[in-house]
């Protein structure tokens, strides 16, 4: 999940993973008492992710009960500890076991943050908020111009970060205040449900190009021609085949096209044209399309669909087509001729595709315990949807991130 500064740029992400399904596992249901013991699968996920992603200064939240601020976090830890901040709750108390331990981890080159502290906490926490370096606020239950002032005046180092912002029209006027240093919450991707505006020409090129390579038996020579429109695209394609392309000089796009082959061609494009429709949005949309794109496809074979896994892809890739193209999706998918099941998932949630998108965004929100209780009612392994989760963050770290 995102953390954003007043300028729309993703600062920081916090991750939220559960490994065990509470229905299955009554010791966790009872109070999620032993959720961490033994290893922070937060720290996994951050792994899978990569270090690149946290390039720019960019930090990564990870949650730490009071149990789990006891296990081996340095060891488990793949990235750089400096860019890792333990986000703990108000289960890890400002007792003398917990304060200790804390100045041990911020010795190691961890970073520290807490959440759900309410205000009347503020001042028994003292001994725990002196070692954080932010603040998770509900914005909606605080006052922060007073809360500003009182931390201004006794930890002047702390960031706070506004949480629970989920409309475009609390983080203007947060934003605008300028009280807060991050802000998270579903502000970003709310779906578009009116909009007068025309999409903007190049978005057109870049639609039709979506629709020529996903009609079925396309031709690479229509694909090429389309493609050659654009420079960037041009390059983008010479770049790839001219790693596949040993000791033979390509002549034209259409001759790249043909290296590539249809296949690969046509992944190529919907991932490649997707980023460009994203340019003028927060990249954050580009990682989510992207992301929830793979997962669904991985998800194919476990929800018995595997035959399904293509157009499971492009369900994902275009679940934010309503953002990027600035439409209301029922419009956005007309300009896109996408399939009938595609077009039935994202907008009325009906037929063999939607089950999965459901879920795919179920996750994404790390809504776990309807994840946990879909995957009791139909059979589903929580680890292999893990797995086929951290597969999906690292071939968006290896498709994007290291090409960036």
């Amino acid at each position: 999940m995102p953390l954003f500064n007043e300028k729309m740029t993703v600062k920081a992400y916090s991750v939220f993973s559960e490994k065990e399904n509470p229905f299955l596992s009554p010791d966790i249901a009872v109070g999620a008492r032993y959720n961490g013991v033994g290893r922070i699968s937060g720290l996994e996920v951050v792994g899978s992710m990569g270090a690149a992603v946290l390039s720019d200064e960019k930090d990564v939240f990870v949650p730490v009960d009071n149990i789990g601020i006891f296990t081996d976090i340095a060891g488990q830890c793949t990235v750089p500890k400096n860019r890792v901040v333990l986000l703990l709750d108000k289960s890890v108390t400002p007792d003398d076991d917990y304060v200790k331990r804390i100045k041990l981890l911020k010795a190691q080159g961890f970073r520290i943050a807490i959440r759900k502290l309410t205000v009347d906490l503020f001042e028994s926490y003292r001994p725990i908020l002196t070692e954080c370096d932010y603040v998770l606020l509900d914005h909606k239950k605080i006052v922060i111009s007073k809360a500003k002032i009182y931390f201004s005046k006794l930890y002047p180092d702390m960031k706070l970060v506004a949480v629970n912002v989920n409309s475009q029209e609390d983080y203007s006027a947060l934003s605008a205040d300028g009280k807060y240093d991050l802000y998270e919450g579903e502000f970003f991707r709310l779906p578009v449900t009116s909009n007068e505006k025309e999409v903007n020409p190049l978005k057109v090129n870049y639609i039709e190009l979506l629709n020529v390579v996903n009609a079925p038996d396309f031709d690479l020579t229509d694909a090429a021609d389309v493609i050659g429109r654009d420079a960037g695209l041009v390059i983008s394609l010479l770049e790839i085949v001219n790693h596949i392309a040993i000791n033979s000089e390509i002549t034209s796009v259409r001759h790249a096209a043909a290296m590539l082959g249809q296949k690969e061609l046509k992944r190529w494009i919907n991932t490649a044209v997707t980023k460009e429709l994203c340019a003028d949005k927060p990249s954050e949309i580009t990682r989510m399309s992207m992301v929830r794109a793979k997962f669904a496809e991985n998800l194919a074979p476990v929800f018995n669909i595997g035959g399904f896994s293509s157009e499971l892809f492009l369900t994902g890739l275009f679940s934010c087509i309503d953002i990027m193209l600035d439409k209301p999706m029922d419009e956005a998918l007309k300009m896109l001729h996408v399939a009938k099941n595609i077009n039935d998932a994202l907008i009325s949630g009906k037929g063999e595709l939607a089950p999965v998108i459901e879920f795919v965004r179920l996750y994404e929100n790390a809504e776990f315990i309807e994840v946990c209780r879909r995957m009791v009612v139909d059979d589903i392994d929580m680890n292999t949807v893990y797995k086929a989760y951290l597969n999906a963050l690292s071939w968006y770290r290896d498709l994007f991130i290291k090409n960036e």
